[in-house]
C-alpha cells in the first residue's frame, strides 16, 4: 500500500482519486472547497492544504484546470514545493502549457524530487471507467515507479519523452479532437440540410473509413442534442489557446486549429462555455441557419 496525495477533486479528479483509494492505497486529499464526501466515506483522508497532503504522501497527483492553478498548487503559499522532501514524486495530470511544465519540472528537480507531466484524454466518462489515455513526460525511472498507479486510472499509458512532452502530446490530441468534431459537425449538418436522416448517415459512416470515436460518441450527441458535459467548451478553448500560442512562439501556422477555436468562441458568446465540446456544431448551425435533427 502506497501513501499518495491527490490535489484537485473536480469532475475528473474525484473519480481518479477514488480508483486509487479503491485499490487499497492511503490517499490524502485536498481541493478548493470541501473534499467530496464519497471519497472520505471510501477511506480517503482530507487535508487542509496541498502542503499537508505532500507532508504525508510519497507521490502527489495534481488535477486542476490550467497553468496558473498548477503554479499556485506547486509554489504558492502552503503549496506542494514547500513540503517536499528528497525522493518524492510530483505528477501533474492537468492539461497545461508545455513550456511552463518544463520550468515547473526543473524547479521540482532542484529539490531532489521527480516530476512527471501526465495529462489525460477520455473526459469524465474515461475518468469514471478508469479507461483514460495517459500521456507522460519524465524520466524512465520515475515513470516505472508511477506506472502501476496510472494503470488504476487508465489503459493506454505512454512515456512520450522528457518533461513537457506529455503536455505537448495532449495539445496535439486536442487539435485532432477539435478538428474532428468540426468535420463531423459539418458532415451531419450537410446531410441534414440535404434532407437525409443524420442519425442514419452517422450509422452508415460508422462502418466505413470515416469511422471514429468522435463520430460514434459526439455524432450521437449532435443528433440527439445532448450537450451536457462531458468536456466543457471552455476547457477545450484553453487547450487550443495553448496550441495557438505555442505555435506562434515556434513560428508555426495552424489555420484549421484557429478556425475551430473561433467556432468554440462563437458558442461561448452565445452562453455555451459550459456546453460539451460536441456543441461546436451549434456554431455551424447558426452559420447555416439549419439544425442537425
Amino acid at each position: 500500500m502506497a501513501k499518495l496525495g491527490f490535489v484537485g477533486l473536480g469532475i475528473m479528479g474525484t473519480p481518479m482519486a477514488g480508483h486509487l483509494i479503491a485499490a487499497g492505497h492511503e490517499v490524502f486529499l485536498n481541493t478548493l472547497g470541501q473534499v467530496p464526501k464519497e471519497l472520505i466515506d471510501a477511506g480517503g483522508k482530507a487535508c487542509v492544504t496541498a502542503a499537508d497532503v505532500t507532508a504525508e504522501a510519497d507521490t502527489v497527483f495534481i488535477m486542476v484546470p490550467d497553468t496558473p492553478q498548477v503554479d499556485e498548487v506547486l509554489f504558492g503559499e502552503n503549496g506542494i514545493a514547500g513540503a517536499l522532501t528528497k525522493g518524492k514524486i510530483v505528477v501533474d495530470m492537468s492539461s497545461i502549457s508545455p513550456l511552463a511544465t518544463k520550468e515547473f519540472a526543473a524547479r521540482i528537480n532542484e529539490l531532489g524530487c521527480e516530476y512527471i507531466d501526465a495529462p489525460v484524454s477520455g473526459g469524465e466518462v474515461g475518468a469514471k471507467a478508469a479507461s483514460l489515455t495517459i500521456m507522460c513526460g519524465g524520466s524512465e525511472a520515475a515513470f516505472a515507479r508511477v506506472k502501476p498507479l496510472f494503470e488504476l486510472m487508465g489503459g493506454n499509458i505512454t512515456l512520450v519523452g522528457g518533461n513537457g512532452d506529455g503536455q505537448t502530446c495532449k495539445v496535439a490530441n486536442q487539435i485532432i479532437v477539435a478538428l474532428t468534431i468540426e468535420a463531423v459537425g459539418e458532415a451531419l449538418l450537410f446531410a441534414s440540410k440535404a434532407g437525409a436522416d443524420p442519425a442514419k448517415v452517422r450509422e452508415a459512416l460508422m462502418g466505413g473509413f470515416a469511422s471514429s470515436k468522435i463520430l460514434e460518441l459526439h455524432g450521437d450527441r449532435m443528433v440527439k442534442r445532448t450537450f451536457d458535459p462531458g468536456f466543457r467548451i471552455e476547457l477545450h478553448q484553453k487547450d487550443l489557446n495553448l496550441a495557438l500560442s505555442n505555435a506562434r512562439e515556434m513560428g508555426l501556422s495552424l489555420p484549421n486549429t484557429a478556425t475551430a477555436q473561433e467556432l468554440f468562441n462563437a458558442c461561448a458568446a452565445h452562453g455555451g462555455s459550459a456546453w460539451d465540446h460536441s456543441a461546436m456544431v451549434k456554431a455551424l448551425e447558426m452559420l447555416g441557419n439549419h439544425e442537425v435533427a
